[in-house]
């Protein structure tokens, strides 16, 4: 017998749940991509764009993913030979630096591990050393494999205290339209997000918001390409050079009702929404950990954890054999454990991550935590009591 017959849920860090909404926008045939509705809706997006990331600057899209976002930064951020200092606070820090460094930008890691936030007097330290050659500073916002949350605001204060003149560049793939984001007041010169987590869209655009500050000081970088170039992406004369091509019709339409759910919520409760429900996570684990001092969260603060997932332990070989049960059994897919440890460890077996961003609420968040508690019921795994009563407590105090 099974008991996931019905809606499944997946509670991975992306794709995130697409709404019903989204769903019917972007059930149509195809539109006529050189004039008429679609250029007009796509007109429109722009302003809600920047309103999400709270900046009055430059946005431009790309038919990508995260991965390919980070190369459109890249491009348009470097030259060959220049020097980029890079933050990482888990696998996806270390794999932006990669992407950087495989196109011949010299960059240097300060890497603070699986578990730890960012070390500012360290990144002080590094900055004064340089001696003004970074050309930016890249970090990210929330690690999707660590879960980590980054102070940007303090880290663009440090960088300003040392006077530095790098670039702050920010990835906010796992955060955007779920931690709280203003890009302006903030100081970051260039943000990036894709479409398939807080944006409630499925994998396929990538975003670009980039300053003023930015667009003079890379004109001459010659990474840039003219699929990448983000100039004619954020200043188009005709409707094809926002995608250099074709434009990514259906995506459109479902960023467009995604907006228009984001504005009806509002910013502010969206933020608030997230963290109301990552607490609920976090309460549950902290009680289950109380019976087994092998499941924990994979980050210590709450001020240094992001709002849209949670990475957990559990022990080998129990977080897979957990995430196996709640899939098959319960209909709640759970996020893997990801660069916690190699595929081929062990170790692997012993993490895995809830993802509570987007369109997410109550109901489902506290479904999750008590489809995980059934089945450490059901496979024998101990943990302490009151879990589901702590996390349905946070949530009742904030509803």
């Amino acid at each position: 017998m099974t008991l996931s017959n019905g809606r499944a849920y997946l509670a991975i860090p992306g794709p995130s749940v697409m709404p019903d909404r989204v769903l019917a926008a972007m059930h149509r045939a195809a539109p006529n991509i050189y004039e008429g509705a679609l250029p007009d809706m796509v007109e429109t997006l722009w302003p809600d764009l920047r309103r999400v990331a709270g900046t009055t600057q430059n946005v431009a899209l790309y038919i990508a993913n995260g991965h390919g976002v980070w190369e459109a930064a890249n491009m348009n951020l470097f030259s060959r030979g220049d020097r980029a200092l890079v933050l990482a606070t888990g696998r996806f820090g270390l794999s932006w630096a990669e992407s950087v460094q495989a196109l011949g930008v010299q960059v240097d890691v300060l890497d603070f591990g699986k578990s730890n936030p960012v070390d500012f007097e360290r990144v002080e330290a590094a900055l004064r050393a340089d001696g003004g050659r970074y050309k930016a500073v890249l970090c990210t916002h929330v690690d999707t494999a660590s879960t980590i949350r980054t102070d940007v605001p303090r880290l663009r204060a440090v960088m300003d205290a040392v006077g530095h003149p790098a670039l702050l560049a920010v990835d906010a793939i796992a955060a955007f339209a779920c931690d709280e984001m203003h890009m302006d007041a903030w100081g970051v010169d260039v943000l990036v997000a894709a479409s398939q987590k807080g944006l409630m869209v499925p994998p396929g655009i990538g975003f670009v918001w980039f300053s003023e500050k930015a667009r003079e000081r890379c004109k001459s970088s010659d990474l840039r390409t003219p699929y990448w170039d983000w100039t004619p992406r954020a200043d188009a004369a005709e409707f094809w050079q926002y995608w250099n091509g074709t434009a990514p019709t259906h995506h459109l339409f479902g960023l467009r009702e995604s907006l228009d759910m984001l504005a009806e919520e509002t910013m502010p409760a969206v933020w608030k929404r997230h963290e109301v429900l990552a607490s609920a996570v976090w309460a549950a684990f902290d009680a289950w950990s109380a019976g087994n001092p092998a499941i924990g969260l994979n980050v210590a603060d709450p001020a240094h954890r992001g709002r849209s997932v949670t990475a957990a332990r559990f022990g080998a070989p129990h977080a897979t054999r957990l995430r196996e049960w709640t899939e098959h059994k319960a209909g709640v897919t759970l996020g893997i454990g990801l660069g916690m440890a190699a595929p081929t460890d062990p170790a692997y077996h012993g993490f895995l991550r809830v993802a509570h961003m987007g369109h997410v609420n109550a109901h489902m968040t506290l479904g999750a935590l008590a489809v995980i508690e059934a089945g450490m019921v059901s496979l024998g795994i101990p943990f302490g009591d009151g879990a589901l009563a702590a996390a349905a407590r946070v949530i009742g105090h904030a509803a």
